[in-house]
């Protein structure tokens, strides 16, 4: 991706993630990258194709993420490096965003979302099949079943009517659904090791 486009996406989603979507304009965004309306039509063609590259942009470093972390990680460490960034986007996150997408863009809303849950159950997948290869998860889990209920239980982390019916914010209730996954899968020694990086970690 072009160094001027990705200045773009990363200035927008800041001022999108400060304000919303719906009350930062085109000519907000130009105004806060100190170029001209014309130059930034250069790169997008409207609101809705920026909107659409930025969540483009997210699940891509998504994926960077992960693949940066797994050439020297176990597993656990992967999922441990990821879940610390997850943390990071979930308090960062104005949940105005969320509903600006849904109300103004649904398509690009639900074709991200389902970028997402593809994303994150291949990645899943894939973590469990490492963790079992390096005997540090249980050999009897079914990788398929396990990946589709962990991307269930962050659809549930993201959902305003669940998170509405309980007492604890939003970066709580992932690391408690974090911690319980972990707990789930891993055998006696990985338990052992993730206590470990847990209190190295502080977490």
């Amino acid at each position: 991706m072009d160094d001027k486009l990705l200045t773009i996406i990363d200035t927008s989603g800041m001022l999108f993630r400060k304000y919303g979507i719906r009350s930062i304009s085109m000519d907000d965004i130009s105004r806060e990258l100190g170029m001209s309306k014309k130059t930034l039509y250069q790169y997008v063609d409207n609101k809705p194709d920026l909107i659409e590259k930025l969540l483009r942009r997210q699940v891509e470093c998504s994926t960077a993420c992960i693949v940066e972390s797994s050439e020297s990680m176990n597993a656990i460490d992967i999922l441990l490096h990821v879940s610390v960034k997850i943390s990071e986007e979930i308090r960062e996150m104005n949940p105005v965003i969320a509903f600006d997408l849904e109300k103004y863009y649904p398509a690009l809303y639900r074709a991200f979302v389902q970028a997402k849950r593809d994303h994150v159950y291949l990645k899943i997948k894939e973590n469990l099949e490492q963790g079992v290869m390096e005997g540090i998860y249980r050999d009897d889990l079914n990788a398929d079943l396990v990946a589709k209920l962990y991307v269930q239980k962050l659809i549930d982390v993201h959902n305003p009517d669940f998170l509405s019916s309980v007492d604890f914010s939003q970066e709580k209730v992932f690391q408690v659904m974090f911690d319980n996954h972990i707990r789930g899968i891993a055998n006696a020694e990985g338990l052992v090791y993730y206590e470990k990086k847990k209190n190295e970690m502080s977490l």
